[in-house]
């Protein structure tokens, strides 16, 4: 090829190639022992040039090449560079992978409770470690070159989202950023936000899997293509994928076949598992168990995988489930292996926990090559299951969504058991997005010619809809940025109110609203166009139609409201007979699921309050927690009682009654059979409709009668019209709402959270006082009610255990909505502490409610929950594990998850309370080390 060229292009060739040696780029690409791929390289150059670069690829395609160059360049510049993650599971791995590449002096790692090597020039950290040393004016951002923003789509998330934001926002214009983030449909649209605070940043979005995804689904014994034709693999290639035509045909089929639950053999009624089975016999179509799943991947060479479950439990049980079946996928070498790095990475763990962490369960599973990942297991576990995975010596995991999140463990094949999990309030489809992150997860880089996702056969099954999950790349990047308490006194005391304001407004939480008027300011063109032709449409030559019309509303508002007077009428009467109900008194529950005989265990409405108790609101009257004759025991809520009830009869509750024992349950719903089974409710009589007596309607009824329109021969017509114009008018005034309410809307926020401190003395103007720079040493959903307890001081005087209990109520959030009695918590100052901190919180929530400042919207206070407390008090009063663990009924990774958030918390009251005359500092420091011991301290994860 060289020979074709003439001595000029020779030459400009060969000083092409010795300015790229030149390079930073160059020296770089010798540490690899694999080339760079196009867009790896396109990033890089950008950084060297001296721009920011936002890099958006699939999961496994090596976007963190892009941040290690960066880490390069700082190094190369003399100049420190900070790595951050949004977990610290995360900050973890990459300071490993790093101090293997620089060594240990060159790197250090911060996240909330590991600090190593603080003085290096290169820092992995939690991203909300440098959002502090940003609002704390660290000395640690002297030098500060590079930022790199690993996972960077977590600014969509609705609970941490904003702290990515705040970063961005504040971090010195002469540090270069890079943002490194999921394949997110509107890559273009967050790069311009960039480009707008950063300066210029290159936009690099790769779409291209670095190893082809095939999509399957298992039915019965017979793995199914999704698509017919998959020339893309799962990328964005312009060919047509076509759903596999037989898959069609097996849905077809296998919907078209009902079951009749009356259908009879030989007289008597088919049962259930007979049914199962025929349905087995003549379709051949099943789910097929997990078991028989790994089995099937074992066979066809599809190990390692990952399997899917959205259930903790079901994760759990998926392992026992192989174990009982036989499974073992691992030889006598693999296993003797296995063992050899479990015994040497839980060494620290004291014989006397391992029984209770189920060490020998998981053991038993690892040896075999199959284990579990949760969130609610000891984090050293989940550190082992990770890196036998990454050895290839566990081939099988079950695991939660939550090891989608950026955890490196390539498999490849990822098994989904469902299309459908919970999201913390009702059961919902999975998005494409989360299908694409999920399933990112096949196809190891290096390793495997092909990564496989396997979708499990469910009866009902739509083929078409999941080619749309599979094909789909809708996964738009959404601010979830609020103001805080906390963020307000730390702008207004570093840029003061006008500046804050200011910068403020800069969020891509605001740019995205800004965005969006445009849109919306056309449709309103539009409705106001259509609402002249309506206009026309209604003209009526009797009188005026519009006037005719606005009667007509009038007089079905007038009964709808009459309507929904008399339903709250009767809420209301329900919601007055629930308040008087005691424990042990029999009702009879008019509706609903749990329809039937009841006996009231708890009321449902805590002492001198009938709004709110912990955890669940009490807007729509009390929750009363009863016991079913089905030996159920359920929290009810009003829409169970649409009328009001009174008690048939009364019951004594034994002392001993637990609801969580099912034994217990069975004995005192057979008492209550005994006792009221023979009581028929007294029924409800019907009201009469206030519509029948109201002059308003009689009135309304007069007036268009006698209107000069009611006789028009096409009234109908013009009604139809009108009721068109109304429509469309009501929505124009609705998007004319919108467009007000998104035009300085984060602005505005800030400013009612600025009145609402300033009320309580934590800002004056443009000064911040010392209860306001005590709050901004205050980090966490409950900032300010941790800030008015130091005020007021409500943990004078607690000892350190009691201190850790009351500190709990600030982080603790219970998984599942409150079912279950009141929680335990430890006696004497403590709970009154803990009494003290809920009627402080009141105050606040009806301050905020005052200031418009609503927890719906991302905004305020929710109230603190005392779930954890006793837990905390027993481990921080040196309490045994078993013991903790059995009273808390508590996974040992939630355990040690809430202990180090508590841990947190109570590091930043040391620091924030008073120095002088309190004993909170110097207890809060005791009751760190307190919690800090055994399983809690051997964790190295939080």
């Amino acid at each position: 090829m060289t020979e074709d060229l003439t001595p000029a292009e020779a030459y400009a060739a060969a000083r092409a190639r010795s300015a790229d040696q030149a390079t930073a780029l160059a020296s770089f690409r010798e540490m690899y022992d694999f080339g760079l791929d196009p867009f790896q390289i396109e990033a890089c150059q950008a950084l060297e040039a001296g721009k920011g670069v936002l890099v958006a690829a699939p999961t496994g395609s090596g976007k963190t090449i892009v941040g290690e160059f960066a880490v390069h360049l700082a190094l190369q510049q003399g100049r420190k560079c900070f790595y951050t993650t949004p977990i610290k599971a995360l900050s973890n791995q990459k300071y490993t992978d790093l101090v293997k590449r620089y060594g240990h002096d060159k790197v250090g790692l911060l996240t909330g409770d590991n600090s190593v090597n603080g003085d290096a020039p290169v820092i992995v950290m939690t991203t909300e470690v440098l959002r502090n040393m940003l609002y704390a004016g660290s000395q640690a951002l002297s030098g500060l070159g590079y930022v790199v923003m690993d996972e960077v789509h977590y600014l969509s998330d609705r609970f941490r989202g904003a702290v990515w934001e705040e970063v961005i926002i504040h971090l010195p214009e002469s540090v270069t950023l890079v943002s490194l983030s999921a394949t997110v449909s509107n890559a273009e649209e967050f790069g311009d936000w960039l480009d707008t605070v950063r300066g210029d940043t290159e936009v690099i979005v790769s779409e291209s899997r670095p190893v082809p995804l095939w999509q399957h689904v298992l039915a019965g014994r017979r793995m199914y293509d999704l698509f017919e034709e998959e020339t893309d693999h799962g990328g964005r290639g312009s060919s047509r994928r076509e759903v596999n035509p037989d898959l069609l045909r097996l849905a077809r089929t296998e919907n078209s076949r009902t079951y009749n639950p009356r259908e009879r053999r030989r007289g008597k009624m088919v049962r259930e598992a007979d049914r199962e089975r025929e349905r087995r016999a003549r379709s051949r179509i099943w789910t097929p168990g997990r078991p028989e799943v790994i089995d099937r991947l074992d066979a066809e060479g599809l190990l390692p995988a990952i399997t899917f479950i959205f259930s903790r439990a079901g994760c759990e049980a998926a392992v026992q489930q192989c174990l009982h079946a036989g499974l073992r996928l691992n030889d006598e070498e693999a296993r003797l292996r296995v063992r050899e790095i479990v015994e040497e990475r839980t060494a620290a763990i004291p014989t006397e926990d391992l029984h209770v962490l189920g060490y020998y369960e998981w053991l038993e599973g690892l040896e075999r090559g199959i284990a579990a990942h949760h969130a609610g297991m000891l984090p050293t576990f989940k550190e082992v299951v990770e890196e036998l995975f990454v050895r290839g010596l566990v081939k099988a995991v079950f695991a939660t969504e939550t090891l989608a999140l950026g955890i490196n463990m390539p498999a490849r094949s990822v098994v989904l058991e469902k299309l459908v999990k919970w999201n913390g309030e009702q059961h919902a489809d999975i998005t494409p997005g989360e299908y694409t992150q999920l399933t990112g997860r096949a196809g190891r880089r290096g390793i495997d010619v092909e990564g496989h996702a396997v979708v499990l056969w469910q009866r009902g099954m739509d083929p078409g809809h999941l080619a749309g999950l599979a094909g789909t790349r809708t996964y738009p990047l959404r601010s979830s940025f609020k103001p805080s308490y906390n963020m307000a006194v730390n702008l207004v005391d570093q840029f003061g109110r006008h500046r804050s304001r200011e910068l403020l407004e800069t969020s891509f939480a605001q740019f995205q609203a800004d965005r969006s008027v445009v849109g919306i300011s056309r449709q309103v063109q539009k409705n106001e166009e259509g609402l002249s032709g309506y206009k026309e449409g209604m003209t009526c030559h009797l009188g005026d139609f519009e006037e005719y019309a606005r009667l007509r509303r009038e007089l079905k508002d007038r009964e709808t409201d009459l309507a929904r007077q008399g339903a709250a009428q009767r809420r209301a009467q329900a919601a007055a007979s629930l308040e008087r109900l005691k424990p042990g008194d029999v009702i009879h529950v008019p509706t609903g699921k749990f329809a039937g005989l009841a006996l009231v265990l708890d009321p449902g409405v805590p002492a001198g309050r009938t709004d709110r108790h912990r955890g669940f609101d009490h807007h729509d009257g009390p929750r009363p927690l009863v016991l079913t004759a089905e030996r159920q025991v359920k929290r009810l809520a009003s829409i169970d009682f649409p009328v009001p009830v009174e008690p048939l009869e009364r019951m004594r509750i034994p002392r001993s009654f637990n609801p969580k024992s099912p034994q217990s349950r069975r004995d005192l719903a057979s008492a209550l059979r005994s006792k009221a089974g023979h009581l028929d409710p007294e029924r409800h009589r019907k009201q009469r409709s206030a519509a029948a007596d109201d002059r308003q309607i009689a009135r309304l009824r007069t007036e268009i009668r006698a209107h000069p329109c009611h006789g028009c021969d096409e009234r109908e017509d013009h009604a139809r019209w009108a009721e068109r114009y109304h429509r469309l008018q009501r929505d124009t005034k609705q998007l004319e709402r919108r467009i007000e309410g998104r035009t300085n809307t984060i602005a505005r926020t800030f400013d009612r959270i600025v009145a609402l401190l300033t009320e309580l003395d934590y800002l004056r103007d443009d000064e911040v006082t010392d209860n306001g720079k005590r709050l901004a040493r205050l980090y966490g959903e409950l900032d300010l009610l941790a800030s008015e307890c130091l005020r007021e001081g409500v943990w004078e005087g607690l000892s350190p255990a009691e201190l850790a209990a009351c500190v709990s109520a600030l982080v603790y959030e219970a998984r599942q909505s409150d079912d279950a009695m009141a929680p335990k918590l430890p006696t004497g100052r403590s709970k009154a502490a803990l009494g003290e901190m809920v009627r402080i919180w009141g105050r606040l929530d009806a301050l905020e409610e005052e200031f418009r400042l609503h927890q719906a919207e991302g905004v305020g206070q929710r109230e603190p929950d005392l779930g954890f407390a006793w837990a905390v008090y027993q481990w921080a009063s040196d309490k045994g594990l078993d013991e903790v663990l059995r009273e808390a009924e508590m996974p040992a990774g939630d355990f040690v998850r809430w202990c180090k958030q508590v841990i947190d918390v109570l590091g930043q009251i040391a620091a924030a309370a008073p120095r002088e005359g309190s004993t909170v500092p110097k207890n809060a420091r005791k009751a760190v080390d307190a919690l800090l011991r055994g399983v809690v301290a051997y964790s190295s994860v939080g």
